[in-house]
C-alpha cells in the first residue's frame, strides 16, 4: 500500500478537512489568548509609567524643577529599578539613565511613544526597546518618563512562538492520525474490493472478512455478505434451473433427431417426407447448438473453467482454427489467411479460446462475399506487451451504435434475420474475453469488421500443445472437407 494511494481516499480527505477545521479553531483559540496576554502585558507596562508620571507630577507641583529632579535622582539610586527618565533644558540632561533624547519626536503635547535606546559600556553596548511618555514644560524644559520593554517583547515572542509550536504539532499529529486512519479503512477497503473482483470473477463463495470490531465497517460487512449469500443462493438456483432445462430438453431433441434420421434411413419415403425429414433433422440440430452454446456461455461467465487456465500459445490455437475452416471458405471463394510473427502466449483454457477464435472466423466467412478475404492474425503489441489476436473481413461490417449491442445474447441485426444463427456467436466470445480479463473490440475495417481480443498479459510458462481440431468438432457443425496442416504466412 503506497502513502500516495492514503493520501488520495476519502477517509484521508475527510480527516483532513476535519484537521483544517480544528487547525482554524485552534488558531483562532491561541491567536485570543496571544492577543489578550500581550495586550495585558502591555497595559500592566502602561499603568506603571501613568503612575510614575501621576508621581512625578504631585513631586513637580509640591516642590518644583529641582525637587523633580531630585526624585528622579533618588528613584534611579534604587537597585532593579527598569524605569526610564530624561529631564532635559535644550540639548542639556539635567537627570535621568538616558544618554540622549529620542529622535523623530514631534513635541506638541504629551503622547506616547516606542523608540530605542543604547545601554551598557562602549565595549559592550547593547540597542533595547523602550515605550514613554513625554511631556514639554514651561522654560524650555522637557520630561520623558518610560520603562524598558525588552522582557515584555522576549516573553510576546515566547509566546508566540509556544503557540506557533502548538500549532505545528497539532498539525503533524493531525496528518499522522489522519494517515493511520485512513491506511486502516483503506486496509479494509481494499479486502472488499478483492472479494468483490473474485465474486465478479464467477467466485460466489467469497465472502468479506469481519474484524469482529463491531463498527460500521463490520456492520457493512456482514450486511454485504448476507446479501451475497441471497445472491448465491439465487444465482444456483437460477443456473440449476437452466441447467435442468438445457439438459431436460436436450435429451428429448436428441432422441427426436435420432428417431428422424432413423425414419428417413430405414422407410424410404417421398419427397416431400424426405424434404420435411431433413428440415425436422436440421432444426432439431440448431436447437442443439443453441443449448451447447447457452451452456458455455453460462459456464464461462460463472468462472466454471477458471480452475482449467494455463499457458496457452494463440498461435498455434487460430492456426488450428483457420486450417479447420479453410476447406470451408475455398467452397465459397474466399481467401483465409493465417498471420503470425511468433508464439503469442496467455493463460487460459485452450478449449474455451478455440471455440471463441472459431465463433470469430465463423461470423467472418458467414458475411463475406465471394472473392472476399477473411485474415486471423496474433501478435504481441511491442509498447503494451499484451498479447492479441483479431479477425478481419471484407464483409459489410457492423454499424458503429450496434456493436456493443451485439455482443448481448439473442442480438440479431436486420439484415442477418434471414441467415442461419442464434445470435449467440459474439456472446459467447464476449463471455469467454470475461473470463479471461481480456476486452473485445470491434472496428470498421474499411471495408469489413476487424474484431480484436486484448489479453492482459502474456503467460509465464508454455504448455503442451494440445490437438485442437477435436475439441472444436464436439462443440461446432464441422466443415464437410479437412485438410492436413500447413504452414504460416509470414507477416512482411
Amino acid at each position: 500500500m503506497r502513502l500516495l494511494d492514503v493520501f488520495r481516499t476519502a477517509t484521508f480527505r475527510l480527516a483532513f478537512a476535519y484537521l483544517l477545521l480544528f487547525g482554524v479553531s485552534v488558531l483562532l483559540l491561541l491567536g485570543f489568548i496571544y492577543w489578550r496576554t500581550t495586550g495585558y502585558m502591555a497595559e500592566q507596562a502602561d499603568e506603571t509609567i501613568s503612575a510614575e508620571v501621576q508621581g512625578l507630577s504631585e513631586e513637580y507641583k509640591r516642590r518644583g524643577l529641582l525637587g523633580l529632579r531630585n526624585v528622579i535622582v533618588e528613584r534611579l539610586s534604587r537597585p532593579g529599578q527598569r524605569s526610564l527618565y530624561l529631564l532635559t533644558i535644550g540639548d542639556n540632561a539635567l537627570a535621568g539613565n538616558l544618554t540622549a533624547w529620542p529622535a523623530d519626536i514631534v513635541e506638541t503635547a504629551p503622547s506616547w511613544i516606542n523608540f530605542t535606546y543604547e545601554r551598557g559600556t562602549d565595549a559592550d553596548k547593547e540597542t533595547r526597546p523602550a515605550r514613554a511618555m513625554y511631556f514639554s514644560m514651561r522654560g524650555g524644559f522637557r520630561l520623558l518618563v518610560g520603562r524598558d520593554v525588552g522582557e515584555l517583547n522576549a516573553i510576546e515572542g515566547a509566546v508566540r512562538s509556544t503557540l506557533l509550536t502548538a500549532l505545528s504539532i497539532t498539525a503533524l499529529f493531525g496528518i499522522a492520525g489522519g494517515v493511520l486512519i485512513s491506511r486502516n479503512v483503506l486496509r479494509r477497503l481494499e479486502a472488499i474490493n478483492r472479494t468483490s473482483h473474485d465474486i465478479m470473477s464467477g467466485n460466489l463463495s467469497r465472502r468479506i472478512p469481519v474484524q469482529g470490531s463491531g463498527d460500521e465497517l463490520d456492520d457493512l460487512a456482514q450486511n454485504l455478505n448476507r446479501m451475497l449469500e441471497q445472491i448465491e443462493r439465487l444465482m444456483t438456483g437460477m443456473r440449476e434451473v437452466a441447467d435442468n432445462i438445457a439438459h431436460d430438453l436436450r435429451t428429448p431433441l436428441n432422441r427426436l433427431r435420432n428417431k428422424l434420421e432413423g425414419a428417413l434411413i430405414g422407410n424410404p419415403p417421398r419427397e416431400e417426407t424426405i424434404a420435411a425429414l431433413e428440415s425436422a433433422i436440421a432444426e432439431a440440430d440448431g436447437l442443439i447448438s443453441t443449448f451447447n452454446s447457452l451452456l458455455l456461455i453460462a459456464e464461462a461467465e460463472t468462472g466454471a473453467h477458471r480452475d482449467t487456465l494455463e499457458p496457452v500459445d494463440l498461435s498455434e490455437v487460430i492456426h488450428d482454427i483457420a486450417d479447420l475452416y479453410e476447406p470451408a471458405a475455398e467452397e465459397r471463394g474466399i481467401a483465409l489467411k493465417f498471420v503470425a510473427k511468433s508464439k503469442v502466449m496467455v493463460r487460459g483454457n485452450r478449449s474455451l479460446l478455440a471455440r471463441a477464435a472459431a465463433n470469430l472466423v465463423e461470423n467472418a466467412l458467414k458475411y463475406t462475399p465471394q472473392n472476399g478475404a477473411v485474415t486471423v492474425s496474433a501478435w504481441t503489441d511491442p509498447r503494451s506487451h499484451r498479447p492479441k489476436f483479431s479477425v478481419r473481413d471484407t464483409g459489410p461490417g457492423i454499424p458503429e451504435d450496434d456493436r456493443e449491442r451485439v455482443l448481448d445474447r439473442f442480438v440479431r441485426l436486420e439484415r442477418s434475420r434471414n441467415t442461419p444463427g442464434s445470435g449467440l456467436g459474439l456472446s459467447l466470445v464476449s463471455a469467454v474475453a470475461r473470463m479471461h480479463d481480456a476486452t473485445i473490440s470491434l472496428e470498421d475495417a474499411k471495408p469489413g469488421l476487424l474484431a480484436t481480443l486484448t489479453f492482459p498479459d502474456a503467460a509465464e510458462n508454455e504448455g503442451e500443445h494440445e490437438t485442437i481440431v477435436a475439441q472444436v468438432r464436439r462443440a461446432l457443425p464441422v466443415p464437410k472437407k479437412a485438410r492436413s496442416g500447413r504452414q504460416p504466412e509470414k507477416q512482411g
